[in-house]
């Protein structure tokens, strides 16, 4: 058995996890599978168009609900493409036999969210997305549902990852105001800390055409996920730049690239997480992945200044976003033990010391 320490588990241990069979996977991992706070998971050779999202509930399997929800079963071994508008459901190659005390929580990676790809990892007799309480054993499956553009996925593809907790590890927002004063989470003097620390949008606009983000299109190719740097913007994304008022509107069903005002720090010793906002300040979402890993932003590996790139989708009605005005918050966690390899230090970090950036999928235009 792995020994336990309270905290976010880094890499190495979740290496050990892997050995010991608290998690089960098809096939060996990926080289750059395991990252410095969590572990990426990959698609299973079949998917399942369904009529709807759902939950299995207790006592029941995701198996079973497939048998009443499933529509028709897709070969990912051949590779297929997800359309728009559809919910998919994916088995996983991993699964896990969690110990007493050792909880896992899922997101969708940085990429994926860029993408406006949405899923969710679902365990079996869940009540509750992207949550796998501790003791659980038994197999995960991925809900998928691209709300932009059409995906080409296949077996191993990787569009989630799982992070392990436990015991306590959040910050209360007093050892948050001090890890602040230590080591500045964010680059403000007087950052705003109430259950998390505040991150504010950018819409003064970046470089001298002060461009602010990108509107997605619509009716676009299709975007393959395994291939970065294969598309050109251009043909997905419609530039938008800073007017004179310094706000935006978001039109309803329409998806954004923003960034933060500030710079965000992650320190070695601590994970972060971007959490829901309060939705009584505006019907709009905000990053869809939320995980930032240790040394996210740190100078120490290269991110100095990286900012965090945010996911918007307005609701119902359009929205005026202005400049500066708060539209989410980070959370901090203790690691239970630094990772010997920081975001940003591997070739697998895309966005450490990032701006305004679209998904590794994208090619800016010359």
């Amino acid at each position: 058995m792995v020994p336990l320490v309270p905290g976010i588990q880094p890499a190495e241990t979740i290496a050990a996890f892997a050995e010991a069979g608290v998690i089960r996977a098809a096939a060996a991992f990926d080289g750059d599978q395991i990252q410095p706070a969590s572990l990426d998971l990959r698609l299973g050779a079949r998917a399942y168009r369904v009529r709807a999202s759902f939950l299995p509930g207790r006592g029941r399997s995701v198996r079973e609900r497939l048998a009443g929800l499933s529509l028709h079963e897709i070969d990912l071994t051949r590779g297929a493409v997800l359309e728009t508008g559809c919910v998919y459901i994916a088995e996983l190659q991993e699964g896990l036999a969690l110990p007493a005390g050792l909880a896992a929580v899922a997101n969708p990676k940085s990429s994926t969210g860029r993408l406006d790809v949405f899923t969710r990892v679902i365990a079996d007799h869940g009540r509750e997305f992207d949550v796998i309480d501790a003791g659980y054993e038994g197999a995960l499956f991925a809900e998928i549902s691209p709300r932009t553009f059409p995906v080409l996925v296949r077996q191993g593809s990787r569009l989630s990852q799982l992070r392990f907790r436990h015991g306590a590890c959040r910050l209360s927002d007093a050892e948050l105001a001090a890890l602040h004063e230590e080591a500045r989470v964010v680059a403000s003097h007087e950052p705003s800390i109430q259950a998390g620390v505040a991150v504010s949008v950018d819409l003064a606009g970046f470089g001298e055409r002060r461009l602010v983000g990108y509107r997605a299109k619509r009716h676009t190719g299709l975007v393959d996920v395994d291939r970065p740097g294969a598309y050109q913007a251009s043909a997905f994304w419609e530039p938008l730049y800073a007017g004179g008022q310094g706000e935006i509107i978001l039109d309803p069903g329409q998806f954004y690239i923003l960034a933060s005002k500030e710079a965000v720090h992650v320190p070695p010793d601590y994970a972060a997480e971007m959490v829901p906002f309060d939705p009584l300040v505006g019907e709009f979402r905000v990053h869809y992945a939320g995980f930032f890993d240790p040394g996210f932003g740190h100078a120490g590996a290269g991110g100095s200044g990286a900012r965090a790139v945010l996911e918007v989708r307005s609701r119902d009605v359009p929205f005026i976003l202005e400049d500066g005005q708060i539209v989410g918050r980070l959370v901090y966690e203790r690691m239970a033990a630094r990772p010997a390899v920081l975001y940003g230090a591997g070739a697998g970090s895309h966005y450490q010391a990032q701006g305004l950036k679209l998904s590794k999928h994208f090619i800016m235009d010359v």
